[in-house]
């Protein structure tokens, strides 16, 4: 199994893309616009990552 999950993508050009972690469950947003991209985690409001529980363990 891949330790990484890609949850949703939107975008050929510009990319914005969530993936989850497998192991962890914290979710991650990914986005490409031309020879750019970052990486950050997802956030609640209260500043906590957001955590997508696996039925795959």
């Amino acid at each position: 199994m891949n330790r990484f999950e890609k949850t949703y993508s939107q975008g050929s050009m510009v990319v914005t893309e969530i993936w989850v972690d497998t192991e962890t469950g914290i979710n991650y947003l990914w986005h490409r616009d031309a020879n750019s991209g970052g990486l950050t985690p997802l956030l609640d409001n209260d500043g906590k990552p957001i955590v997508t529980l696996s039925s795959h363990k």
